[in-house]
């Protein structure tokens, strides 16, 4: 005869081996999840993938707006692609779904050099010589006039650089600068007409690429932008004369105006385009990919030069260019200040003006350089600067509106992503 407690430890028992046979069932139906969950991770980022090079590999006119496809003939293979003007570049933006999750990704698009066209220098031929004076450096492939090179006497000093002037290929140029692309510059030019809401003041604006553009319009009213940080899919505009104090932080922002004023010390990474003028302070820093332009594209008559001038010990990683479709009496002018420094490309469809010290890794495009002293303006002469082209990043990716680069999409730069 069993004695009563046995049946309590049967119970027992049994409810241990329940217990572990529940457990066993639980980790089973988790681990299941967890590996089905992986899977449409795993899928999700391959899709994502295929997403980013179909935009890669597509020509600008398409995906404009937001396009679904399904790849591989499967709808829980489906994505979503977008590709839009930044600026002189491009943004796109990935999203892949399935059952509910969403994996996206937005990154700017850019293009890499082309090495058989990339160039040091490129100077328009007017039929006179280059002259190099002081410390002057020119180090990479170089376009020059047919009248060549030359040193020269300037300021009581002589020439003190390399003896061979151009530290690698020369080769002549034309005499007319390779033009800009012209589809580029007109969609950068409707910016400057097209409208957006009022300025409210505060201390931040973040705004997603996968959201529509921000427009922040001015208008005619004279603005100085102040104490603030603007991030993302944001434009700003104004009719006149807009002015970035140096505690304003802006990070991949568009700006368009008629004027531009950067005051001393400005530190952040966006596009400003102006139609009559950037002023940069004193010891400003741009990071890449930044871009300075002047864009002009209506034909009447301007009182006001188109020039873009830098102040000293300032950087600029990036592009800075100035174009005017029909320039008059007065000739559009870049001025960079004492021991500036550009990374990237220049192009200037008229003259370049540098002081001493001024350093150029990457490209630059001009049809001739000023240099002016307390006494006199030279013309076409080169002095204590340097234009060195190996100096540059081979990483550097640049923009299908300038020339002397491929038409071979890359992603420059990881904008927001989950």
């Amino acid at each position: 005869m069993l004695r009563a407690s046995a049946l309590y430890l049967v119970i027992v028992i049994a409810l241990v081996i329940g217990l572990i046979c529940s457990s066993l069932v639980a980790v089973a139906y988790f681990y299941r999840a967890e590996y089905q969950k992986k899977f449409r991770h795993d899928r999700l980022n391959h899709n994502l993938l295929s997403g980013i090079n179909l935009l890669l590999a597509a020509p600008d006119s398409v995906y404009k707006e937001p396009t679904r496809l399904g790849l591989f003939s499967s709808v829980s293979d489906s994505i979503l692609l977008q590709k839009k003007p930044w600026g002189i570049l491009e943004v796109g933006a990935v999203r892949a779904f399935a059952q509910g999750d969403t994996i996206y990704k937005t990154f700017t698009i850019a293009d890499p050099v082309d090495s058989g066209k990339w160039a040091a220098l490129y100077i328009a031929d007017d039929d006179r010589p280059l002259s190099v004076s002081g410390k002057t450096r020119i180090e990479g492939n170089a376009y020059l006039p047919k009248a060549g090179i030359q040193t020269a006497y300037v300021d009581n000093k002589a020439y003190e650089g390399d003896k061979r002037l151009v530290i690698g290929q020369k080769r002549t140029s034309e005499k007319k600068l390779p033009l800009l692309d012209s589809v580029r510059l007109r969609r950068l030019a409707g910016y400057f007409f097209e409208k957006g809401d009022q300025f409210a003041a505060g201390d931040s604006i973040s705004r997603s690429f996968l959201k529509p553009t921000k427009t922040i319009d001015f208008k005619n009213q004279a603005y100085t932008l102040s104490k603030i940080t603007l991030k993302g899919n944001i434009v700003l505009r104004s009719d006149t004369t807009l002015t970035i104090d140096s505690n304003v932080k802006l990070d991949n922002v568009l700006v368009f105006a008629r004027i531009i004023i950067v005051n001393e010390g400005f530190k952040g990474t966006c596009q400003l385009f102006a139609s009559d003028s950037i002023a940069i302070g004193k010891n400003c820093h741009f990071g890449y990919p930044s871009c300075l332009g002047i864009i002009r594209s209506n034909t009447g008559k301007f009182s006001v030069q188109a020039k873009i001038t830098v102040g000293e010990t300032s950087t600029i990683r990036g592009t800075v260019f100035i174009w005017e479709k029909n320039p008059g009496q007065i000739k559009p002018l870049i001025r960079l200040g004492k021991k500036d420094t550009i990374s990237g490309q220049v192009y200037s469809q008229d003259a370049m003006a540098l002081k001493d010290g001024c350093v150029i890794y990457g490209s630059l495009f001009t049809t001739r350089f000023l240099y002016q002293n307390a006494f006199t303006l030279y013309e076409n002469y080169l002095i204590n600067a340097e234009i060195n082209s190996r100096e540059l990043s081979p990483y550097y990716l640049g923009s299908g509106l300038l020339p002397a680069v491929s038409n071979k999409k890359k992603i420059l730069q990881w904008l927001e992503g989950n």
